[in-house]
């Protein structure tokens, strides 16, 4: 996504500074000649980072609130720079005249999109619904697509919910905005420390203060949570960010503890329809018998970041609050949800899933292997179970940063925690995603990665893995 990467590296550079207005999509797609769906993904791939957020009916804004000095330095250096084009440059997916090998955290593949079907439920949708095409839909979203969810979620995920428990969306930032205001009077929400998640940023932009709390400690988490009185918290049971999921004794206490104290925990599973060993891990949603969890699921990883359509299933006690909030609630394109609706019920979703089950099960068995051939015995794997990523961890005196420019200056891209707390010192983890590479790529990326760190650890060996 060179687009996302281009814009991306103009707010990290301090040349868009924070609350300035990007382009409309149509605007940007005359001065790029780039097409909607490409420049509609890299504004999804923004939000879903929190580098942006969104205004109703006013656009997208930049979240950049303080430009480091030597960002203002490029400020300068670019203000004086003689304009050399009226017009934007189309971003370029190379770097120093290399193919750019990204591994990056957000891309889905690119070939398994199922363009026959959906061209073809598109087709229905507009033939089955012409009458309707005219009117405002649900602003919960459509009945129907939210009668499909519930049925797959169920049946997938062991959600237990109804349609009406169903609000369907338009991305996490969409989703947190209607949260902030069915949490009226929630002014903390906790997550997970040294995470990766993106949503750190949205929530601080609803005024949520973020509160990041262990999880690898059943005794120091529960504790942290009660000292803290936290009334949420942010968490993706079925894939942390060390790609294992939560173990059931711990969902079980958090579980527990939100009941006895009136809190809510946010489930987010973006990525739970893949798993690689055992038996999916069902939702904790499904384990809730007092109505405290707040399931969170997007299309995204699973189809398309371009059809930015995600879902939220809230428990009972919060649906009966939306009337008060039907202001604030706007649904995705009636004609993609008519659309999704048949998908599902023709059954392309299953056949979808199930191939694309196989396709990421295959780069992960690619990436896994490459890992093991070409870097050290200094780099471990820490879970490998699910997702579309892996987290390793370097033994080495070098910093994150510094394995990452190193990376970098093979045109290699490889990503490290948001998280601030992470503490200095520690031996540096990263994150690998490997959704969106082709398989010769990604063991072309490792090849390159072990060159790149040959100075920075001892000599290779097998990598261990636990």
């Amino acid at each position: 996504m060179s687009l996302y990467r281009h814009i991306r590296g103009l707010i990290q550079d301090g040349f868009l500074q924070n609350g300035a207005k990007l382009p409309s999509i149509r605007s940007l797609q005359e001065q790029t000649k780039l097409s909607k769906t490409t420049i509609e993904t890299a504004y999804h791939m923004l939000l879903e980072e929190g580098y942006v957020y969104s205004k109703p009916r006013a656009g997208l804004f930049v979240i950049n609130p303080q430009v480091m000095p030597a960002a203002a330095g490029k400020l300068k250096q670019k203000a004086a720079a003689p304009n050399r084009s009226h017009r934007h440059s189309t971003p370029q997916p190379q770097h120093n005249g290399q193919v750019l090998l990204d591994f990056s955290l957000l891309a889905v593949d690119g070939e398994s999109f199922p363009v026959r079907p959906w061209r073809s439920v598109l087709h229905d949708a507009l033939s089955l619904h012409i009458s309707s095409v005219h009117q405002y839909g649900d602003p919960q979203g459509e009945h129907g697509l939210r009668f499909q969810l519930a049925q797959y979620l169920k049946h997938s995920r062991g959600v237990n919910c109804l349609p009406e428990q169903i609000i369907i969306g338009s991305g996490i930032s969409y989703s947190v905005q209607v949260l902030s205001k069915l949490l009226e009077g929630f002014t903390t929400i906790a997550v997970e420390e040294a995470g990766i998640a993106q949503v750190r940023a949205i929530f601080q932009q609803h005024h949520f203060n973020v509160v990041p709390v262990p999880l690898n400690s059943h005794e120091h988490l529960i504790a942290a949570l009660k000292e803290k009185r936290i009334p949420a918290l942010y968490l993706t049971p079925s894939h942390r960010p060390t790609g294992s999921p939560l173990s059931y004794s711990l969902r079980q206490q958090l579980l527990n503890w939100a009941a006895s104290s009136g809190a809510y925990l946010i489930e987010d599973d973006y990525d739970g329809e893949f798993r690689y060993s055992g038996k999916t891990i069902p939702s904790l949603q499904g384990l809730d018998e007092q109505g405290n969890v707040i399931y969170i699921g997007t299309f995204s990883k699973a189809f398309t970041p371009a059809l930015r359509m995600n879902y939220m299933v809230l428990p009972m006690r919060l649906i009966d609050k939306l009337p008060t909030i039907e202001y604030a609630l706007t649904s995705p394109s009636r004609i993609d949800q008519w659309a999704m609706q048949l998908f599902m019920e023709r059954g392309h979703w299953y056949r979808h899933i199930r191939k694309i089950r196989h396709l990421y099960r295959k780069k992960h068995a690619r990436l896994k292997a490459s890992i093991e051939a070409h870097l050290s015995e200094n780099v471990q794997i820490n879970g490998d179970s699910a997702g579309l990523h892996l987290e390793i961890t370097v033994k080495t005196a070098r910093s994150a940063n510094e394995l990452i420019e190193l990376a970098a200056a093979e045109d290699v891209r490889v990503y490290a925690s948001q998280d601030s707390t992470v503490k200095a010192g520690d031996d540096p983890k990263l994150y690998l995603g490997f959704g969106g590479m082709k398989e010769g790529d990604i063991e072309r990326g490792i090849r390159i990665l072990a060159k790149a760190w040959s100075e920075a650890t001892p000599t290779p060996a097998q990598v261990r893995i636990e």
